[in-house]
């Protein structure tokens, strides 16, 4: 595959049509990573386990730092609580240099609980403290929304009001829908008013082709990407076959799969907005998602441009 040109790169060579390439709305939030042999119970009452540590996390953090760090023009929009959970992403964001919006919510700032066994696998409790009618105020995202290319959508609820402007002003827009299991409503507007749809094969494990032909006879996707860990993922279009492409050995041990498919979205985007055919889009997902899986914690190292360019030439 040819090596992609520069992020800093457009048609007009100086000139930006937009200010941002990517706007993410939604997922931010704060990981404890609890490290286990197994994702059972174990006999008893406790259990001694390795240092328990707090990340800056979830999904819409994973896109918009991972591909702040391949060198796209990325802004990131969200609530957050006024609490210090608040105010660790907001310092992480400032050190990144990620331009970083926020409206505070008196729910405040979501959490989760991960557990993560030997082998890197990982099972997430998600403390869902926002409630299912808090959104973000158009006055808000809108001056946002006009200012970038693309919009990405976490299914965080907050961002659910986007799509009728989306729409008016022609921007593309993108989802995960993580594990859905195809008939869960609160996942289906962002699952047919999305242009790009990624989701897991998790939630509908033996039904994922069927899931994914739904979404394109019912919604407006040119493509839905099922990913599939360490079975690799699976790609179809309007136009074209279902594709199964094989996962990409990231030359490292595996020690855990937090932030891999927020990872493998970073990299599909980035070859998109350079114009390369999907399934080379798909490959570029799943380097940048291995690469993801080899560092321990949720969204603590980032795959740059040539480190990307290295992994499709290898």
């Amino acid at each position: 595959m040819p090596e992609f040109e520069s992020a800093a790169t457009t048609a007009s060579g100086s000139e930006y049509e937009y200010e941002y390439e990517l706007l993410v709305v939604g997922g931010a939030g704060v990981d404890t990573i609890v490290r286990v042999d197994r994702l059972e119970i174990p006999d008893g009452d406790s259990r001694s386990v390795p240092p328990i540590r707090d990340h800056v996390a979830h999904t819409g953090n994973g896109v918009a730092l991972g591909a702040h760090h391949l060198g796209l023009r990325t802004a990131f929009i969200d609530h957050l609580g006024d609490d210090p959970q608040g105010e660790l992403i907001l310092a992480e964001y400032a050190r990144q240099g990620l331009p970083f919006a926020h409206l505070v919510s008196p729910h405040g700032t979501p959490r989760a609980v991960n557990l993560v066994d030997a082998a890197g696998r990982r099972f997430s409790f998600y403390d869902g403290r926002h409630p299912a009618d808090l959104r973000l105020p158009r006055a808000f995202y809108l001056p946002y929304v006009e200012r970038s290319r693309h919009v990405h959508l976490s299914i965080t609820g907050t961002s659910r009001d986007l799509y009728p402007d989306l729409h008016r002003l022609g921007r593309t827009s993108s989802t995960d829908l993580h594990d859905w299991d195809g008939a869960e409503e609160h996942h289906r507007d962002y699952a047919l008013n999305s242009d790009l749809v990624f989701l897991s094969v998790a939630g509908c494990r033996g039904r994922h082709e069927e899931v994914m032909r739904a979404i394109l006879a019912e919604g407006r996707a040119t493509a839905v990407i099922a990913t599939a860990g360490a079975e690799g993922c699976h790609l179809l279009t309007r136009d074209t076959a279902p594709l199964h492409l094989p996962a990409v050995d990231p030359g490292r041990p595996v020690v855990d799969t937090n932030g891999a498919g927020d990872a493998f979205v970073t990299g599909f985007l980035y070859a998109w907005f350079r114009g390369r055919p999907l399934p080379d889009c798909a490959r570029a997902g799943s380097v940048a998602g291995a690469f993801a899986c080899t560092t321990a914690g949720t969204h603590t190292a980032f795959i740059t441009a040539d480190g990307l360019a290295a992994g499709l030439a290898g």
